[in-house]
This record gives C-alpha cells, structure tokens and sequence, in this order.
C-alpha cells in the first residue's frame, strides 16, 4: 500500500471515530499511535512519547492555564456582570444599545478571557434576559451573542491562537498582535450592521425607558468604576508584554495575579468562587494539553508519511490551482469542518498539512493564522452542527427555538464573511501591528 493511500486510511479513520462521538484527543492520539506502530514497528510507538516531552518543554504553553484561570476568575466573581450594568446604562438610550453594548462587553470580555464560551456563557446569563425583558428581537438577540462570544478566539490573550502558535511553530506574541486589528475590526462591523438595522426597523431594538436611564451622579460614577477595573485588569497584562516589561508567560501570570485582586478588592473571593475557578480552569486546561498532546503525534505521523507533499502535489499539479486558490479551498474546508467539529480537532487535522503548504507558496503563516481563526469563527456559526448554535439552544429560554437560532446567524454570518475577505486582501491589517512591535 502506498503512502498516500496509507494518509488517507489513517485521515479517514480519525474522522469515523471523531464522528462516533469520542473524545477529540482520544480519538486522534489512538489513530496516530496505532498507525505509527503499524508502520514503523516498536520505534514508531516512540512517537506520542516523544511528543508528550516536546509538549512539556514548551514554555510558553503555561500561558493558557493562567489565562483560562483569569477569564473564569472575572467571569465567578460577577466582575464581568458589572462591567455590562456599565454599557447597558451607557448604550441605552440608542436603538438597539442593549446590543451595542452586548458586542462592547464581549470584546472585553475577550481580552481578559480568550475563550468563546466564556463570552457565550456571560451574554446569555447577564445581557440575554435583559435585552429580552426590553423587547428586543430575540433573534437580533441571539445573533448578537453568538458574533460576539465568537469573538473570545480572535482578541487576545486568545486561546485558539496559542494553540496555532504552538501546532504551526509561530511565535504567540506575533499571533497576538496580528489578532487585535482584525477583532476590532469584525466588532466594529457589528456594530455597523446593529446600528443600520435599528435604524431601518426601530422595532428591533428599542431604546431603555427614560426612568431607567435617569440616575444620580454617585450611581453613574460608581458604573463607570465598574469599567475602570477591566481596564486596569486588561492594561495590567497586555500594556506591560507590549512595552517589554514582561514576556509573554509573565504577562499571564500578572492577568491571573490582577483578577485575583480585583475579586479580593470587591469581596467577591469567596471559598465557592475559588473553588468553581480552580476546578473549570484546570479541567479546560488538561483538555487542550491532551489535545496538543494528540496533535503533535498526529502530526509527527502525517510528516512521516510526507503527506505534506502529497497534498501539494494534489492541489498544484494535478488540480492545478494557484497559490490563492490553495488558499480559498483551504478556507472552504475550514467552513465545511466547522459544521461537525470544533475549533481545535479542526486545527489538529488539518494544520499540519496546510500550515508548511502555506510557507512553500509564499504566504505569511502569522497572516494565515488569523484568517484560520476567522473562517472558525464562521464556522461556529454554521449549520447543522455550529458549537455556538448548540451552546445558544442549551443556554437561551423556551421561547427561543432551534429555528430563531438559525434564522439568528444568517446577517452575522455575512459580516464575519465581510471581515474575512478585507482582511483576506489586506493583509497588513493583520500584519500592521506586529510588524511595527518586533521591528523596534
């Protein structure tokens, strides 16, 4: 059997046992150690050993512990809750400036947690209910939450980009960088379609009743504090990495010290609060180190296979695209992915084989990663099996149905596509930013 044959059985085969509904990284490190035994006898089970210590060595993957703690600290001691009751006030008195200030408080959120779910978690608990009660569209509503929890993987300190990084063998600090323009730049576009949308259907979404929005000097000084801390949070950890104070492992952990105190600050650091953070940290944390685990041997086999090459062969020479036809197809089976898996099994698949395709034609992989994190961004969003659609339906009230959820995403989709083909031809919109950091 030939080698090519070989990657495809082995491709094949992890996505039947992804599809059974197994653990991604179970199902991933079996295929690449039982394919590695196969080929290449007791040396070749060597292989996720061997990735295990790669895994272990790299410093910089104690980045995400430390910022998967600070998200869920901020977000289990209701520092994020206040953070909204400040937009919900400021915002209000604009046609739909509940969801204006939705998209305000997931940006932030973004930027001190660095998952989706998090954001998805917060909209729906905290901005949900009160853009409902306000009669708010629920579908303007749900699609606002979904774009903008969807945002949590763009904003740095992102989780998905330090997995890239560590996958594709990027420097995370560039990738970081490279993501701040283009996550403004997709929530700005939100923003824009909010605002021409209420402005066209007023109805949609309403502006908060005047007695709600009339309040003393001393409540509206004590909202803005609400803001004030975030900023003092986020500037705490990204201000001091940007101006080489601390390097990235650092930063993190002067987040996670940040959020820490802001709870003790506001008496919020209860032995519940501590407990729920430490548990969901570190069961989010060994998730995405098992599946980095299983990546790197994943990996190392595909390499062994020289399914790299085959691949190159396969869309230059016998489809015979060009460099940004690669690069198009590439996106479209992102999208395709991304309506049966998440965004890390997507990453594990198939960054392996595109990321050194990407380097060979010429293209810039620190540009490539956020385009990657975009199209997963779309892809979250995609029908039939989006993971911010099933999120939404297990956290949204009743009378929001599995079709208003759908029906939801269709505008929101459109933008990111937007977003995705300006950064796509732009690509100093990515690039900007890190370019003008590194070369100092």
């Amino acid at each position: 059997m030939s080698y090519g044959l070989i990657a495809l059985l082995m491709f094949s085969s992890m996505i039947v046992l992804l599809l059974t509904g197994q653990r991604v990284f179970g199902a991933i490190g079996f295929v690449a150690a039982i394919f590695a035994f196969f080929l290449w006898g007791e040396g070749g089970s060597e292989m996720p050993f061997n990735a295990s210590f790669v895994l272990l060595n790299w410093y910089p993957l104690l980045t995400l512990p430390l910022f998967i703690y600070m998200g869920y600290m901020l977000s289990e001691s209701g520092i994020a809750s206040d953070l909204y009751r400040m937009f919900h006030v400021r915002a209000g008195p604009l046609n739909g400036g509940l969801a204006i200030g939705t998209i305000g408080l997931m940006v932030a959120i973004s930027a001190m947690n660095g998952l989706s779910v998090a954001g998805m978690a917060i909209g729906a608990s905290i901005a949900l209910p009160e853009m409902l009660k306000r009669n708010y569209d629920k579908r303007m509503v749900t699609g606002v939450i979904q774009a903008g929890s969807s945002l949590g993987i763009m904003v740095p300190p992102s989780v998905v980009l330090v997995l890239y990084g560590m996958i594709a063998r990027q420097p995370v600090g560039q990738l970081w960088l490279a993501g701040v323009f283009p996550g403004l730049l997709l929530a700005a576009l939100f923003v824009a379609y909010i605002v021409i949308r209420c402005k066209i259907q007023p109805e949609l979404g309403p502006p908060l009743p005047l007695e709600e929005r009339q309040m003393s000097w001393g409540k509206k000084i004590r909202l803005l504090k609400a803001g004030i801390l975030p900023l003092i949070i986020f500037f705490s950890m990204t201000g001091l990495f940007l101006m080489g104070i601390t390097s990235l492992v650092e930063s993190s952990a002067v987040g996670a010290a940040a959020a820490t105190i802001a709870a003790i600050a506001k008496r919020r650091l209860t032995r519940q609060v501590l407990e729920d953070t430490l548990r969901k940290s570190l069961s989010v944390s060994c998730m995405f180190m098992w599946i980095i685990l299983a990546a790197l041997s994943f990996g190392a086999v595909f390499d062994g296979l020289g399914a790299v090459h085959a691949i190159e062969i396969l869309f230059l020479d016998k489809w015979g695209l060009s460099p940004w036809g690669v690069l198009i197809m590439m996106q479209l089976s992102y999208i395709v992915m991304g309506m049966f898996l998440d965004d890390t099994a997507m990453l594990v698949i198939v960054a392996p084989l595109y990321v050194p395709l990407i380097v060979s034609l010429g293209f810039n992989p620190i540009w490539y990663g956020v385009l990657y994190t975009i199209t997963c961004q779309i892809a979250y969003m995609t029908p039939p099996f989006g993971y911010n659609l099933f999120l939404m339906r297990a956290m949204a009230p009743k009378e929001i149905t599995l079709s208003d959820i759908y029906h939801s995403i269709i505008p929101f989709v459109l933008v990111m596509i937007l977003g995705l083909a300006l950064v796509t031809m732009f690509p100093q919109i990515a690039l900007w930013l890190p370019s003008l950091y590194y070369t100092r």
